[in-house]
């Protein structure tokens, strides 16, 4: 996309806005003044911001007088974060998960990790679009595609798909219209969107960031994780992400570190084994040509390659994991639904299936519901068809999967690319998604952080690290050598 003269923040990073209103030259007003300002003369044609926060100027002047007298809650005090419109904020915003059938009612609380962004002194900005439902409605969807936002596009060219689920998020910092941004991944829907959109995004361990108050599709899977431009300023976001929440058991609170930017290291891949999962790869020769550059420069680090260290049962993974959602959709949706209490008159998945149907003409234009309708049929979450899928999900992509080639080949990570170059969307047959590596980590549980590894027809392809349960602070030292010593990220010039 071609045309926009130079946003004056452009690719500022969180220690550069940090630093600056450290020393006065800049307040959080300012800067909340100008990514709004960005929003509205950019955004029309990428549809990246479903609304932004008529509070946030308020807030950062408020955040500006605690800073003049000598407060200062974090690294993030002051700086704009972009969230996904599945997470609950209780202010001016709707949460909506991209739907109109959540339209009309407010959450009674924020989020668990809305409550930490405010309380590390983070300006909320707004809210991002998404693939409606986190892409859990129909087979044939468009990622990226929202009743509410319509179809958000690829930065580097409006014709291609910004993947999804969090297709605002990874949109919305890629094209400097916000410091950061939260998305949440279930599978692929933080990696993908981060990799077609050259950004960083990580992928945490299911249980390090809290999903409470956050739209669900799997409690197996779910996690939200932050999106930015690079690893330095993904650490410092999720710094403030992790941590223990008594309202989600899966969060363990002795699992999270002070600081992730204390793992950010240029020497980081020094005398790391790194392993190549290259049954993830094969899918494009341009990609195959950047992951062979990719790891001849992680050799010039001092890297050991490990070539290939294939994770077995990687093409077992899709039914069992397809059973798992649909079971844990209708529960845990319903769960959500009952949060709101008697102002939401939605209360069960029918019912949403119900107002599908009632208002079709508005959300569903170009895809229908059938994934919706398949969780409806499903029963408890105690029937052996859910309990056995889980077993082999848990078994075939922990044990018998990513752990056991990883303890083979004494392994620090696995590396993989993320993508292949972002498909052109199409409403009448849904996505093309031809190429990736996340069902692995993600049905596992496992974390993973995805950095820009090129470009293949000047379109974006990042390159995964992969890790064990609790290894965030392993990958980010290793991503970010890679991404000191690379530098592939390249902004989009926008219309």
């Amino acid at each position: 996309m071609a045309g926009e003269a130079t946003f004056v923040f452009e690719e500022a990073s969180v220690e550069e806005l940090r630093a600056s209103m450290v020393s006065g030259s800049l307040t959080s007003r300012r800067l909340t003044e100008a990514y709004l300002q960005r929003i509205e003369t950019a955004d029309a044609a990428l549809r990246s911001v479903l609304e932004t926060n008529p509070e946030a100027l308020e807030i950062a002047d408020t955040l500006d007088a605690e800073r003049r007298s000598g407060r200062v809650r974090g690294a993030l005090h002051g700086i704009p974060v972009l969230v996904k419109d599945n997470i609950d904020t209780a202010d001016r915003m709707r949460t909506t998960a991209g739907s109109f059938a959540l339209g009309e009612v407010t959450p009674a609380r924020d989020a668990f990790l809305i409550d930490r962004l405010r309380r590390a002194g983070a300006v909320v900005l707004g809210k991002a679009n998404l693939s409606e439902w986190a892409n859990f409605r129909s087979t044939r969807s468009s990622s990226g595609w929202s009743a509410r936002g319509g179809q958000c596009v690829n930065p580097y060219d409006g014709d291609r798909s910004p993947c999804g689920s969090s297709s605002g998020s990874g949109v919305a910092v890629s094209a400097n219209l916000s410091a950061v941004a939260v998305g949440t991944e279930t599978d692929g829907s933080i990696v993908c969107p981060s990799s077609v959109n050259g950004i960083v995004g990580i992928k945490p361990t299911v249980g390090l960031v809290s999903r409470s108050g956050v739209v669900p599709v799997s409690h197996s899977q779910d996690t939200p994780g932050p999106m930015a431009r690079t690893v330095a300023d993904a650490a410092a976001l999720l710094t403030e992400l992790a941590g223990a929440d008594p309202r989600d058991a899966a969060t363990a609170g002795e699992r999270v570190d002070p600081d992730y930017a204390a793992f950010l290291d240029p020497d980081g891949l020094r005398a790391a084994r790194i392993g190549v999962a290259r049954t993830l790869a094969g899918f494009n020769d341009r990609v195959d040509r950047l992951l062979d550059e990719a790891l001849a420069a992680m050799r010039d680090l001092g890297a050991e390659i490990v070539d290939p260290a294939d994770v077995p049962h990687t093409d077992e993974l899709e039914d069992p994991e397809l059973e798992v959602f649909l079971y844990e959709f209708k529960a845990d949706l319903e769960a959500y639904l009952g949060s709101y209490g008697p102002t939401q008159p939605h209360r069960a998945l029918a019912d949403l299936i119900a107002f599908n149907a009632e208002h079709a003409d508005a959300e569903m234009p170009f895809f229908g519901q059938e994934l919706f309708e398949r969780a409806e049929e499903k029963g408890p979450m105690t029937e052996p068809a859910y309990l056995e899928s889980l077993e082999t999900c848990r078994r075939l992509s922990r044990t018998e999967g990513i752990d056991v080639v990883m303890d083979e080949h004494r392994l620090d990570a696995l590396v993989a690319p993320s993508n292949a170059p972002a498909w052109r969307i199409d409403h009448a047959n849904g996505d093309h998604y031809t190429g990736g590596n996340t069902t692995p980590a993600a049905v596992a549980g496992y974390p993973t952080v995805t950095v820009p590894m090129g470009f293949a027809f000047d379109l974006p392809i990042g390159i995964s690290f992969i890790g064990r349960a609790w290894s965030e602070g392993t990958l980010i030292r290793l991503a970010s050598a890679f991404e000191h010593a690379t530098r592939h990220r390249r902004p989009p010039v926008l219309t």
